[in-house]
């Protein structure tokens, strides 16, 4: 019998923070290397434990969770989410228009199922987290991607986004805080893109669950919060702002006019019922978790362990000569350049697979985030301070004789 062949729609989809480096990183763990994970955003494998408020809400309440819950989410739970967004100045939003997932992934895959037709385009930033032309491929629909622009802090490229509107786009997507570079949008530049979807009558989405890890003083502003007139579907979650990434404890809020998104609610309705519920351990967690404001805060603040560790990696990346970095704002990302003429680099891929072969540092190539050159890496930034600052050395010792061939 001949190979079963997959769907076509699978052809483009690709998870590089979990790909063939990722594997041939597992295979040297197997073979008793240790390896150090600088791919994924995951706080519990470097010490971080959960609050406990998240705790004791879980062992307290967790009889609550032995059977089906409401098919959108536990009314405490979604009462909760609807607060938390109303207190950033989302207009008009209720608790039916709060929909719990099993992750954001999920409630990206059925919000996208719910508005997406075969053909359709979806205007996505680059650089961006892989899951979201992921699953415009899944949807049959055709990713478009506008570029961040580097040079002003990572901010998108407001007229690449005028240049690229077609008839066929549906949606854009702007993800704030932005991974894999952890740049904070300005209010201006989220009211230009709200601006492009007036004029076009298009759908926003907004990527926001790493709205409570901002640094610096500065404030995160909702992108539904500045749109009470266009439909918006705000995408948020616990995993990383308060440690609990294996709960898969995400969400969506859909805002705007009745009249526009009666529809699309009723799509979701449509797609929560087939799943029956998202799961109910997770959801005890959100009220007290939402409520507790400080543990994320204490981990941001001077001193705390996710701004002392970006400080420790930017001073330790001033002495590579050949990197550049726009310095982040917000999450535990980097997304540093490297200088491709100096080290003859033309897989972004190679380079860092021979990284992992020669210092066991794993990382994700800038190409695994739709990123078009060959010349930049994403760094999580979740180590100790002291073990990033020993990682981007032995980076350094590397690149001090790499050349690529």
């Amino acid at each position: 019998m001949n190979p079963v062949p997959s769907s076509d729609r699978m052809e483009n989809v690709h998870s590089d923070i979990r790909g063939p480096v990722f594997e041939k990183a597992m295979q040297m763990v197997s073979a008793g290397i240790d390896v150090l994970r600088l791919n994924t955003g995951n706080p519990a494998t470097f010490g971080f434990t959960m609050p406990d408020s998240v705790r004791t809400a879980l062992i307290s309440n967790v009889d609550k969770a032995v059977g089906y819950c409401d098919l959108k989410g536990m009314p405490d739970a979604r009462k909760a989410i609807c607060d938390y967004h109303v207190g950033k100045g989302i207009l008009d939003l209720t608790m039916d228009d709060v929909f719990i997932g099993n992750g954001v992934s999920e409630v990206v895959n059925m919000a996208m199922t719910t508005f997406l037709n075969p053909g359709d385009e979806m205007l996505i930033p680059s650089p961006s987290y892989s899951l979201w032309t992921n699953m415009a491929y899944i949807a049959g629909a055709t990713p478009v991607l506008y570029r961040c622009d580097e040079a002003s802090e990572w901010y998108p490229d407001v007229a690449d986004i005028r240049r690229k509107i077609t008839p066929k786009t549906r949606a854009i997507l702007i993800i704030n805080p932005n991974n894999p570079t952890g740049s904070l949008y300005s209010k201006d530049v989220i009211e230009q893109i709200v601006q492009i979807a007036r004029e076009h009558k298009l759908i926003m989405c907004s990527d926001e669950i790493y709205d409570r890890l901002v640094m610096d003083e500065l404030e995160h502003v909702s992108t539904a919060a500045l749109a009470p007139d266009l439909p918006v579907f705000t995408f948020n979650g616990l995993s990383k702002s308060h440690i609990v990434c294996g709960f898969r404890c995400g969400w969506l809020a859909i805002s705007g006019p009745r009249r526009q998104i009666g529809g699309l609610i009723a799509s979701m309705t449509k797609l929560a019922a087939m799943r029956l519920c998202g799961n109910a351990l997770t959801q005890l967690v959100i009220p007290a978790a939402l409520e507790d404001e400080e543990s994320t805060k204490a981990l941001i603040a001077p001193g705390g362990r996710i701004y002392e560790q970006r400080e420790a990696t930017i001073k330790a990346l001033d002495q590579i000569e050949g990197i550049t970095y726009v310095k982040n704002s917000a999450a535990f990302y980097l997304f540093p350049k490297i200088d491709t003429r100096k080290f003859n680099i033309t897989s972004d891929k190679k380079f860092v697979l021979d990284l992992l072969e020669s210092k066991h540092i794993l990382l994700v190539a800038g190409s695994g985030f739709d990123w078009p050159e060959p010349d930049h890496f994403r760094i999580v930034m979740l180590p100790e301070s002291k073990v990033l600052s020993g990682a981007i050395q032995e980076i350094g010792d590397f690149l001090s004789t790499y050349r690529q061939e």
